[in-house]
């Protein structure tokens, strides 16, 4: 174990001693302190030293030409100063190393999601569209609350509905929590906690007038997408969303009780939505696929329909309704039964809301309804 005074000058002519494969040279005052040379012709920096348990480590400060000396020597005091006070460098450095990136946390959320969310597709898309290009090779003890409200504030800014940003806040938050309870290194703490969030408002409901439902269904009857004029006809009759129709199997419709059994909703939980007059002419006018469960099916597949959108805009396009969503025909069902004088009560029921809550949205037009009312018993009582 040769020793020498470590210094510019002797590791810049420092070799391995002639018939060894190695020479180890320990610095006469730093203890620890070493200088590897290899029979090859390279240099390395080491700090040598025991751990608490006895057990003899080694720390590679650097090789000889990445490293200045000045440098080298500086970290190995600081190396050597925390061995002294119970530290142990190399177990700190292991456990940085163990501390995966957030795209291991992120492969192993979206597994969990694909399994227990119904929505997983939206979850996939946010993950692999907004948060991982950010933070995807980063480790997770080096994302903090302060970069996050950032980069929520740039999405923001970009252009994104301050809806979307929250989802996308919680989703990223979500990983840490699934990592806090699978004992992730580095999900301890929750980055996203903490960060400012403004308050939402998206309270966005737009309601037909009668006029409006019969030229959408004029315009839904000329679309390409036969099936359109059925899904908007039964979407206005029983306020259902759109994708618990599209995913509606004739089994579940049971004409002679006139409901339609929903088994997985929104909420979590069955419902049975009860069918009008109107509602079962549509329901006999469709058209039957021999084998086929669907109820709506594309025609050209025989399976639910991904998505109706291409037809919709232009539907809307033709009947002069800009912006409106398909959604809208759900809070339009709901406006038609409040004004024809149905309480909120029944109309929460058939929405299948799981509070009362919910249905309170409409609770301005069950207002109108009901100043209808007086107006006509006054001009009655003017009579």
């Amino acid at each position: 174990m040769p020793k020498a005074k470590l210094d510019y000058a002797f590791v810049a002519t420092a070799e391995c001693e002639p018939g060894k494969t190695k020479t180890d040279w320990y610095d006469e005052t730093i203890t620890g302190f070493v200088l590897e040379c290899r029979a090859s012709g390279g240099r390395t920096y080491y700090l040598r030293y025991q751990d608490q348990g006895g057990r003899q480590k080694q720390f590679k400060i650097g090789r000889y030409q990445d490293v200045r000396f000045a440098d080298a020597k500086k970290r190995a005091l600081q190396l050597r100063s925390e061995v002294v006070m119970g530290g142990d460098p190399g177990a700190t450095k292991a456990l940085v190393k163990s501390i995966p990136l957030y795209s291991e946390l992120a492969a192993m959320h979206l597994a969990d999601a694909k399994l227990h969310q119904r929505s997983y597709a939206d979850t996939e898309m946010y993950v692999r569209r907004h948060i991982l290009p950010k933070w995807g090779r980063t480790r997770l003890t080096d994302i903090n609350s302060r970069s996050v409200a950032q980069w929520l504030s740039d999405k923001q800014a970009s252009g994104l509905a301050p809806a979307t940003v929250e989802k996308i806040r919680v989703i990223f938050g979500r990983s840490f929590v699934l990592g806090s309870r699978w004992d992730v290194p580095g999900c301890d703490r929750n980055p996203t906690r903490g960060v400012p969030r403004k308050p939402l408002n998206n309270a966005r409901e737009r309601f037909l007038s009668a006029e409006e439902a019969a030229r959408l269904r004029l315009a839904v009857a000329e679309s390409q997408n036969t099936q359109l004029q059925h899904i908007v006809g039964l979407l206005l009759l029983t306020g259902a969303r759109v994708r618990e129709l599209l995913d509606a199997r004739w089994e579940h419709v049971d004409v002679e009780r006139r409901a339609w059994f929903i088994p997985t909703s929104k909420t979590g939980k069955p419902r049975y939505v009860p069918l009008s007059s109107a509602a079962l002419e549509i329901l006999e006018t469709l058209p039957r696929f021999k084998g086929c469960p669907w109820l709506l099916p594309n025609p050209e597949t025989l399976k639910p329909f991904v998505s109706i959108r291409h037809g919709w805009l232009r539907a809307i396009r033709v009947a002069r309704l800009p912006g409106l969503r398909i959604h809208d025909l759900r809070h339009s069902a709901a406006s038609f039964m409040v004004n024809s004088g149905v309480d909120l009560f029944a109309v929460g029921k058939v929405l299948g809301h799981a509070s009362y809550q919910s249905t309170q949205r409409y609770s301005h037009l069950a207002n109108d309804t009901l100043l209808r009312a007086v107006e006509a018993g006054a001009a009655k009582q003017a009579l």
